[in-house]
């Protein structure tokens, strides 16, 4: 065996042995998650781990900025944004290299739609070519969404007003004299109550406004009129739903969602610039005319087909042309001669 068989050989085997390095880790972290929430509970578990770090962190963020929650829940929102840029990173990149594989998975579609086996197969064989997982930008979501909700239900605590809230925020403080002397914690920032929703409509103006242009600059131009529907719907739904939610909630947590909107955008331009922020959409693709249905491979197919039967048609016709032709000289020759006979 020869120096350039045996060297792939090798790669393949350190590969193999870094896969099972990896899953022999990922599963003794499960196993460890396993017998954790089995030992203390859920509930337990998520307060140690998330609730309560954000939750007093946020307190003594507080007590620092000048007794301020507003700038507290700012810097905080940083941080978290900053403590996770690296998944948020990985996925814009995922998110990206997909959407980049669209035209060609649209061509395997119309190729192989019929087959579906062989559809996956070369779906399999287009992801390992590029380098691509389809899981890539799913992951590092499903690890930042925890800690979103823990910011979220951190914030919401740390608002408590009515005695019974105090109490369960209590309950959920680090034995600390500053962190307790913080409490309750100043509520008034710029015009707003933090405890209460905005009564000017600001907040849901920045918040719908700053989500639109974040989409907008993260969304891929399609000529797919499904696609650019879908696209469409979604730019303003998701921008109007948050709006409306930030008529019912307290204004600390739309100040929360402002904050981590204006960090997305300027991620965003970083990373892949304005994006299409300021591109139209493009036009809906055209009606395929019957001479560019003929270019797929069973257009081809159809094509012949119909080819094939026009031939036939026209040699019956042809055939039926000829036909014509002999009777009628038969009925002549026939006449001809019955002339012929009753001459004297």
């Amino acid at each position: 065996m020869t120096n350039s068989e045996t060297f792939p050989l090798i790669d393949r085997g350190k590969r193999v042995v870094l896969m099972s390095r990896r899953n022999i880790i990922i599963a003794l972290i499960v196993i460890a998650l396993i017998v954790v929430l089995f030992s203390y509970g859920i509930v337990e578990v998520w307060n140690l781990i998330l609730l309560e770090p954000i939750l007093n962190l946020s307190v003594l963020l507080s007590y620092v900025l000048f007794s301020s929650f507003g700038l507290a829940i700012i810097a905080l929102t940083i941080m978290v944004r900053l403590l996770t840029f690296p998944l948020t990173l990985r996925q814009l990149r995922s998110t990206r290299a997909m959407q980049s594989l669209q035209p060609k998975m649209q061509e395997l579609q119309k190729k192989y739609g019929k087959d579906k086996q062989k559809l996956q197969q070369e779906m399999a064989k287009l992801y390992k070519e590029s380098g691509v997982n389809p899981l890539g930008c799913l992951w590092p979501l499903l690890v930042q969404f925890p800690i979103w909700i823990a910011l979220y239900q951190s914030i919401m605590r740390a608002l408590a007003v009515s005695p019974e809230g105090l109490l369960s925020l209590s309950q959920h403080l680090y034995s600390s004299s500053i962190i307790h002397q913080m409490v309750p914690l100043e509520e008034d920032f710029l015009w707003l109550n933090l405890g209460l929703p905005d009564s000017w409509f600001i907040l849901a103006i920045l918040c719908g406004g700053s989500m639109w242009v974040l989409q907008k600059m993260s969304a891929m131009p399609s000529a797919d009129p499904r696609t650019q529907s879908m696209n469409r719907t979604m730019l303003w739904m998701m921008p109007l739903m948050f709006a409306m939610f930030t008529f019912m909630v307290p204004s600390g947590l739309a100040l929360f969602w402002v904050v981590s909107n204006i960090i997305g955008i300027v991620m965003q331009y970083f990373i892949t610039g304005w994006g299409t922020l300021f591109v139209r959409a493009p036009a809906p693709a055209p009606k395929a005319a019957k001479v560019q249905r003929m270019e797929t491979p069973e257009g081809a197919v159809l094509e012949e087909r119909l080819a094939t039967e026009r031939v036939k048609q026209q040699k019956r016709v042809e055939h039926g042309k000829s036909g014509g032709k002999r009777k009628d000289r038969r009925r002549s020759s026939r006449t001809r001669s019955k002339k012929a006979r009753r001459k004297p």
